[in-house]
């Protein structure tokens, strides 16, 4: 067995937020190396967050965000189970980081369950139409399509964009930084929803 490092524990937690113990355990487990102690937290943070998301969110807090040139802002609701977790300054900076992201990356939905069938369908009709007049092979016309979708639904649907933050959140997405936040504070967290202010747009 590899031998585990003080220095990689601290390490590890500075980069995921979790316990010192969850990190050792994780470095055991990769044994010794960071980047995959990394991947053994992220799924066990999100098969944890999968377990509480049956659990209900009856609190919460709203967050915004305001651009320093005061003409883009934005407001985001994150529920979870108690009043005290609601109250805890580190998920109050994690919302209003969420409704930074929000301002920056302007989503149109939460999840890709809330675009209605019709609009998938009709971006799917565009992409292929495209594709057929590029003269792509019948064969991957619905994989070209299938691609395009995926594409656009990181474009449009705010739990599957990376956060904008990058060198913060290394590329994860809002997902993946909810269900991290979700382990660190032990309960279900979901973002209910979400506005976005533009001056001089409806």
């Amino acid at each position: 067995m590899a031998e585990i490092r003080a220095a990689d524990v601290k390490a590890l937690r500075e980069r995921t937020g979790a316990g010192m113990m969850d990190c050792k355990a994780a470095l055991v487990e990769a044994g010794g190396a960071i980047d995959k102690a990394v991947e053994v937290l992220r799924v066990r943070g999100q098969a944890q967050a999968a377990k509480r998301s049956g659990r209900s969110t009856g609190e919460g807090i709203v967050a915004s965000y305001i651009h320093a040139t005061g003409k883009v802002g934005a407001m985001v609701e994150l529920q979870c189970e108690t009043d005290f977790v609601a109250r805890n300054d580190e998920l109050r900076e994690f919302a209003r980081d969420i409704a930074l992201h929000i301002a920056a990356a302007s989503p149109t939905v939460v999840s890709a369950e809330q675009i209605d069938p019709a609009t998938i369908e009709a971006e799917r009709r565009i992409h292929r139409d495209k594709a057929l007049e590029d003269g792509k092979p019948d064969a991957i016309v619905e994989k070209i399509v299938d691609g395009q979708i995926v594409k656009w639904q990181k474009d449009t649907v705010l739990l599957q964009q990376p956060h904008v933050n990058l060198a913060k959140h290394d590329g994860k997405t809002i997902d993946e930084l909810r269900a991290a936040m979700s382990a660190k504070t032990g309960e279900n967290l979901r973002i209910a929803r979400f506005a976005r202010f533009v001056v001089g747009e409806e």
